[in-house]
């Protein structure tokens, strides 16, 4: 109860997941406009064991949280397993996800009406932002490797760890 002797609503809660290896400006503004929506937006780091990303997950994790550090309602933690576990044990009702092309849709579309039937968790498109519409981690990370400029593509800190880790190899 609040100090006008009604209840309080419970908390509007989201996840966006994804691998974000790296994250790119697509995905901060897919998060950025869930966060307008949602009291709180957790960014779930998918955890593939059977694939060998680039930036460590602990790495991805502290990019996205310094990158999103000023929406002031975002968490962002790792998950692995199946993402209505990591929703039921957050009691969050909702996905969002976004769509850069009807050809995403196809497969998203499946993804939701399967979470949906195991959970009751439902998802939400957002349309992405016509400017990242051709934008994905793995073309970052290939055009990155070759020297082409990715700055108008990825936040500074990305940037920078970017740089880092290529320069290494």
């Amino acid at each position: 109860m609040n100090d006008r002797g009604s209840e309080e609503r419970p908390l509007r809660r989201a996840v966006c997941p994804g691998s974000f290896d790296p994250v790119t400006h697509g995905h901060l503004d897919i998060v950025a406009r869930a966060s307008k929506l949602y009291d709180v937006v957790h960014v779930a780091v998918m955890i593939n064991k059977s694939k060998q990303g680039m930036f460590t997950v602990e790495e991805r994790i502290a990019l996205i949280e310094d990158c999103t550090a000023s929406y002031g309602n975002v968490v962002v933690e790792s998950f692995h397993g199946l993402l209505v576990d990591y929703c039921k044990e957050r009691d969050i009702p909702a996905i969002v996800k976004g769509l850069r092309a009807v050809s995403d849709f196809d497969y998203e579309l499946q993804m939701a009406q399967m979470n949906n039937g195991l959970s009751g968790v439902e998802t939400l498109f957002i349309p992405t932002n016509p400017t990242y519409s051709f934008l994905s981690s793995s073309l970052v990370k290939e055009v990155a490797a070759w020297g082409g400029d990715v700055a108008h593509l990825v936040p500074e800190p990305v940037l920078a760890a970017l740089g880092t880790k290529l320069r290494r190899s």
